[in-house]
């Protein structure tokens, strides 16, 4: 005869086994996309009329910069086209979300891509593929996030986050996200493609193509969207109403070098700062602070103008 059992029974086996089962399935579905139905109820809609399932999935589909191919040239055609189609379903669906990109849609057929196609406008056709490429992508991405639910950038977040504010007027979300694709994400492109003082004709040769088309912009936005632009575009442009902003206690510092040197000026030597590993942190920490006091300017005269 065998000996009584003298094993211990641990009664917190199946406890344990529980929260082992329960952080396996954490661990194993960590990263995945939310269900349909979470993530529609997130993404289908920015104050316009709801986005299809086929739509969302088209629109993270064709904001994927990674799937680009080719040269610089050929990746930048493939770019401006997919983000045309980005365009035309969020406007299609007066979907807030495409403010920003309605207007950049409108600027790279009108100005941005003949330019690119001219052998003989710039001095340097690599790097002016290289800059637009960079400059598009890099909103592209941002768009990306919005439609997968991954983290966008500080600066894109808050554009998204202020497109599902439908009491905002629309020219007060549409300059949030002009203000993150210029002050941040164009200092940040001029870095990235190693920009220096010799492109500098280029540069400009872009961004003044861009501004003569400005019109374009504000006539489509107030057409579509119902918004005018015209008084946030001219304060970011040429600091008119400095003096209203000033007066209601938003930081005048960044907006007084801005309205002094032209933005397009502090944005290019920002970017030409930011390759300096000396300099890099500082000029981030300032060009942080640029956007943000733009950002809180565009609130006060929004406020202040009913714009």
């Amino acid at each position: 005869m065998n000996p009584p059992s003298t094993r211990v029974v641990d009664r917190n086996v199946p406890l344990r086994a529980l929260v082992f089962a329960l952080a396996l399935a954490a661990a194993l579905t960590a990263g995945l996309p939310a269900p349909p139905a979470a993530r529609a109820s997130t993404l289908d809609t920015a104050c316009g009329t709801p986005l299809s399932a086929d739509a969302i999935d088209t629109i993270a589909e064709l904001s994927d910069p990674t799937a680009l191919t080719g040269t610089s040239m050929q990746q930048l055609e493939q770019a401006v086209d997919n983000h045309h189609r980005i365009a035309e379903i969020l406007v299609e669906h007066r979907d807030r979300r495409g403010l920003l990109a309605l207007g950049l849609d409108i600027v790279e057929q009108s100005a941005v891509m003949p330019l690119q196609r001219d052998p003989a406008a710039f001095d340097d056709r690599e790097w002016a593929h290289d800059i637009s490429l960079d400059l598009l992508s890099r909103f592209l991405r941002a768009v990306h996030a919005e439609f997968t639910g991954a983290v966008a950038e500080p600066q894109w977040a808050h554009y998204f986050a202020l497109t599902k504010q439908c009491q905002l007027s629309a020219a007060r979300v549409a300059m949030a996200g002009y203000n993150a694709h210029l002050t941040v994400d164009l200092s940040l492109s001029v870095a990235a493609v190693r920009g220096t003082l010799a492109n500098a004709p280029d540069y400009f040769r872009i961004v003044d193509a861009i501004a003569s088309n400005g019109f374009l912009i504000v006539d489509a936005t107030k057409a579509i969207y119902g918004g005018d632009l015209g008084p946030l575009w001219r304060f970011y442009f040429l600091g008119e109403g400095l003096d209203t902003v000033l007066g209601a206690g938003v930081a005048t510092v960044p907006l007084l070098r801005l309205a002094d040197a032209g933005a397009n000026v502090v944005i290019f030597g920002n970017g030409l700062a930011l390759q300096d590993p000396t300099l890099a942190p500082t000029v981030r920490t300032e060009t942080d602070l640029l956007w943000r006091t733009a950002d809180s300017a565009f609130e006060v005269l929004a406020a202040l103008g009913g714009l």
